[in-house]
């Protein structure tokens, strides 16, 4: 590590407060009925409870969430035997990584103790206080030992990572590596460098992915593990389980023809004669930290034919690293309740992680690793860390194992749970679950303007794979085909290509709509070759049933189309945009940020039912605040008049069945003490949820700051309004934008 990076990592330990991790509260501590409850007298309820019934402890206290995350110092990573309480920046930085995986509150536990029977107890004994216990740094053999006889003596998931977590996420890597290099699992000649803990694990769990244990060989610092060696006792009772009746050797000898390689030892002991002696298509897992057995760009180089590199490192393509594993096969088994983590349960994460490397990767992903394509192949054969998918797919399939094979003591919806987990990952993907289920329902056609586009492919790609709508790409068609072989899409989207396709019926339909406003038949000609007026004839005519635009335009050119073709709604006069800003435990809708500049007092009112309707359709009870700088009348002028006359004029219709009020300051509307002690006359019982901004300075900029500065995830700009379903995306928009706002218009279709 440089001098500088060791400085940077002194700072951001040492600053107030040290560490990395804190204690917080999770229920209200503000009044003395709050401390009543949450100590005495009130806790002595859930006591007696759990007196009763021990099962009762994961309803009333956060056991069930709660991993212990315990070491002796013995085996630290890089470091190896510092002693416990040098590993605790350790076991710390391990509770972040659970916590901010899969939202696991940890506890860290170094215990002074180097005998195993000594480890064994104190960790038995703390059994009530945990859901399951991760066991870290402990040298080999003795954290065989104590891992065994934990499981078999505590009720509870105890879990190596050290041991499985690598096996794990290799083992994922190589169920891919096989299918790419077309080989079986159970005819590979493997060879392991390191006989530890770690490759003994491997070893065993490669077992249970089907390879042939008579084809493993093993090497350690002696050579080959052979039983000749084992006989004579050179080697421990836990390397003999992998020895084998070949003839002594080194690693050299071992690698010769071998399919696979399999580094867990110390960089630089390969070199390319020994990837060139290996069978065609190698797979070379060097995983040696920092430095690999052999680095990524001599094992790629060492010969023609394809080679399969994976290392522990994140700046090479294939990085084995255990942040895959651990946090999401915790997270299932204890939403499982489960007593243990078997290996079934181990088996069903590996292949989760290998079946999720198949897919679209989102680009949130590929931009954090340096927007390198990443689609599955020989430089993609496992996901990244930072991909969010894994908790929505490791844990569910986890928890699914558990309750095959009997570890259950829970019985979990399994739907149900992955959208629990979902909401795990912010506000807004539970918001977004609410209208993609609707969406799936009855899937609505749903034309993608600028259809030849990477994105919008890849976003039709998952529109389809999941249900959500049958899109309909505009663009060339050739290039459209081109593309999604390149990407790896197979499917067979609809396709509307300008250039070869009949769309004379459309032209004439855009120059009867608007030929009273100066277009000529020959004009419509030419536009409706544009996809933003070819799109929105196909929806006006009922070709389909929404439009999505404007990944590649800017915003009021994107707009101007389906305004003249389309407009808006019997009952409506305008139309007007709005983002749906989530927060960790709130939802807020604003408007008007995107499309009228000025508006009048009429425009106000209708924007705030347009919205209010919206609101409804994530399941969320509308309660809307028209801001400003007075509240109630404190200032008087034309401008703030107009606020409060269109609030007014809202709460005085009996056609409006949501609270709304002012005028008001955003304070005001959405801080629950100024509005109930201060203005306890407003409508508003309770914080608004939709605020309708004065103007669109006004509303762009608000929406922006509490994005930013308030940490809001934002989904939109949603047009409200208009005659039939369209949005109008933002430039730049990633994938999962294009197909939350299609799962909005589905909706918004169903609603027509």
């Amino acid at each position: 590590m440089s001098m500088g990076l060791d400085e940077d990592a002194l700072d951001y330990h040492r600053d107030d407060p040290p560490g990395k991790i804190e204690i917080s509260t999770t229920k209200p501590t503000n009044t003395q009925r709050d401390l009543s409850l949450a100590y005495s007298p009130g806790v002595a309820a859930p006591c007696r409870e759990i007196r009763d019934n021990v099962e009762e402890a994961y309803s009333y206290t956060a056991k069930g969430n709660m991993v212990g995350v315990v070491s002796n110092g013995t085996a630290v990573l890089g470091l190896g035997d510092i002693g416990p309480q040098a590993s605790k920046p350790v076991m710390e930085g391990k509770g972040v990584l659970f916590k901010r995986f899969a939202d696991i509150d940890v506890f860290d536990i170094e215990l002074d103790h180097d005998d195993p029977e000594a480890m064994i107890t104190s960790i038995k004994a703390m059994e009530p206080t945990f859901g399951g216990i991760n066991l870290e740094d402990i040298k080999a053999p003795e954290c065989f030992e104590i891992e065994s006889r934990l499981r078999e003596e505590m009720d509870i998931p105890v879990f190596h990572d050290d041991q499985h977590g690598t096996a794990i996420i290799s083992g994922a890597a190589l169920l891919n590596a096989v299918d790419i290099g077309g080989k079986d699992i159970s005819d590979l000649d493997i060879v392991f460098s390191g006989a530890g803990a770690s490759a003994i694990a491997t070893a065993r769990f490669y077992v249970s992915l089907g390879a042939d244990k008579d084809r493993i060989t093993m090497c350690d610092s002696g050579g080959i593990i052979t039983r000749e060696r084992a006989e004579s006792g050179d080697v421990n009772e836990f390397k003999q389980e992998f020895a084998t009746d070949v003839p002594e050797g080194g690693l050299d000898d071992a690698m010769d023809g071998a399919d696979v390689f399999v580094g867990l030892s110390i960089g630089g002991i390969v070199d390319q004669e020994m990837v060139r002696s290996m069978a065609d298509n190698p797979i070379i897992f060097a995983m040696a930290n920092p430095d690999p057995e052999i680095s990524y760009e001599d094992a790629k180089g060492a010969r023609d034919d394809t080679v399969i590199v994976a290392t522990g490192r994140s700046d090479y393509p294939n990085q084995v690293n255990n942040v895959l594993g651990f946090p999401f096969i915790f997270r299932g088994a204890l939403d499982a309740r489960a007593t243990e983590i078997n290996e079934e349960m181990k088996v069903a994460a590996a292949e989760a992680l290998a079946d999720l490397s198949r897919e679209d990767v989102p680009d949130a992903v590929v931009k954090a690793y340096g927007d390198d394509p990443l689609q599955f192949g020989p430089d993609y054969i496992i996901p990244k860390p930072l991909d969010p998918r894994v908790l929505f797919e490791v844990a569910p399939a986890v928890a699914e194992a558990a309750m095959e094979s009997g570890a259950a003591r829970g019985d979990l919806d399994l739907d149900a749970y992955t959208e629990r987990l979902e909401a795990r990952l912010g506000k807004s993907r539970e918001m977004m679950r609410v209208v993609l289920n609707k969406a799936k329902s009855a899937p609505k056609r749903v034309v993608l303007a600028e259809g030849d586009d990477e994105k919008m492919i890849r976003a039709a790609y998952q529109l389809t794979d999941q249900g959500i709508a049958e899109p309909i790409l505009l663009g060339d068609r050739e290039e459209i085909w081109a593309q999604m072989e390149e990407l790896g899409l197979n499917f067979e989207p609809e396709i509307v290509d300008p250039d070869e396709d009949n769309l004379d019926p459309y032209a004439d339909r855009l120059h009867d709509l608007r030929k009273r406003n100066g277009l000529t038949r020959r004009e419509a000609e030419d536009l409706i070759e544009d996809g933003n007026y070819l799109g929105s004839v196909m929806v006006e005519v009922g070709d389909a049933d929404a439009l999505l635009t404007g990944l590649m335009h800017h915003y009021p050119a994107a707009l101007r189309p389906p305004l003249q073709v389309i407009g808006t709604a019997d009952d409506a006069d305008y139309a007007g945009g709005v983002y749906m800003l989530t927060f960790k435990n709130r939802v807020v809708f604003c408007v008007d940020a995107t499309v009228n500049q000025d508006p009048s007092r009429d425009v106000l009112e209708e924007m705030t039912r347009h919205t209010a309707e919206l609101a409804q359709r994530f399941n969320i009870e509308p309660r809307a605040a028209l801001l400003s700088y007075s509240d109630f009348g404190s200032v008087n002028n034309p401008g703030t008049r107009k606020i409060r006359r269109a609030a007014e004029n809202l709460r005085t219709d009996p056609e409006v069945d949501f609270p709304v009020d002012g005028e008001m300051q955003a304070d005001t509307a959405l801080v629950e003490d100024i509005l109930n002690e201060s203005y306890e006359f407003s409508e508003l019982d309770d914080p608004a949820n939709i605020l309708v901004f004065p103007n669109l300075e006004a509303g762009n900029i608000g929406y922006k700051l509490l994005q930013r500065l308030g940490g809001a995830e934002a989904i939109g700009p949603m047009l409200v309004g208009m005659d039939k379903p369209v949005h109008v995306l933002q430039r730049g928009d990633e994938v999962k934008d294009i197909v939350n706002l299609a799962g909005v218009a589905v909706v918004d279709a169903q609603e027509e």
